[in-house]
């Protein structure tokens, strides 16, 4: 995996640490840097080999529906399942992506606001 550019591909290849919180063969979550709730996880494809939701394939389904699993199971992990959280994936500039490397964002541990 040398070949990682992003933040995120050096911190899946080790060469950034992170404040990992679950890791399997296929994704890697961690604590966000810079948290925006009590609660803020990334949770990261371990393959940089799609920057934004739009370059998602019908062959990356089952990753997509385990990025997906995998927060729900880390909510329950961290106590906030039952009083809700927030789940958030940016695609592009507009919409909020600054990193190109398809990730998704657990929020909690608060109410969540706005919209």
């Amino acid at each position: 995996m040398s070949d990682m550019k992003t933040i995120f591909g050096k911190i899946i290849c080790g060469d950034i640490p992170a404040d990992v919180v679950y890791e399997d063969d296929d994704v890697l979550a961690f604590k966000d840097v810079n948290p925006q709730a009590p609660i803020h996880i990334l949770i990261i494809p371990k393959k940089e080999e799609i920057p934004t939701l739009n370059d998602a394939e019908s062959r990356h389904k089952e990753l997509l529906g385990h990025m997906l699993l995998t927060a729900s199971r880390i909510a329950a992990d961290k106590g906030i399942a039952e009083s809700g959280y927030r789940l958030i994936m940016n695609c592009n500039a507009e919409g909020g992506q600054t990193v190109f490397h398809l990730h998704l964002h657990l929020l909690g541990g608060r109410q969540m606001t706005g919209f």
